[in-house]
């Protein structure tokens, strides 16, 4: 999907204010109530927007560690992915899954209490997915940046 300028800002405020009301938005990029809608309507029906959601913080919920972890298999082939998969995704500490290609298979990215915590779910998950031969974890010091999504800008031209 082909986005404009007026596309761009509707994502742009709505990533800033999801609850924003259709009236606040339209008026914010310019355009009628009833054509504001119908714009979010096909950036939701074509998949530009995939859902509104309440962002929360691990941190208040006592989910004070977030950890990477670095993931090898013992291949690559479709069974051994899909059962991988599936297994990761029963997980409810792993806050992201990503394939990759290089040295390990996959990256998670895990919200853990504390270190006992991380170990109950190195333990029981992480250790009993199949085909898992290599468990490599890193902790993260510090937050520095955690979007949702990449920065809205007109093309230029």
């Amino acid at each position: 999907m082909s986005l404009d300028k007026i596309d761009i800002a509707i994502l742009d405020t709505l990533q800033k204010d999801g609850r924003i009301a259709n009236t606040a938005l339209a008026e914010t990029v310019g355009l009628s109530q009833s054509a504001c809608s119908r714009r979010l309507d096909t950036l939701e029906k074509s998949g530009v927007i995939k859902g509104y959601h309440a962002r929360l913080s691990n941190k208040a919920l006592g989910y004070q560690m977030t950890v990477l972890v670095h993931i090898s298999l013992s291949g690559q082939f479709e069974k051994t992915l899909s059962d991988f998969e599936a297994a990761v995704k029963r997980c409810p500490n792993v806050l992201s899954c990503h394939l990759m290609s290089g040295e390990y298979d996959y990256i998670l990215r895990i919200a853990a209490k504390d270190l006992a915590d991380y170990e109950r779910i190195h333990k029981e998950w992480l250790s009993a997915m199949p085909h898992v031969t290599k468990i490599n974890s890193s902790f993260a010091l510090r937050e520095v940046i955690d979007r949702t999504a990449v920065g809205m800008k007109p093309e230029l031209g």
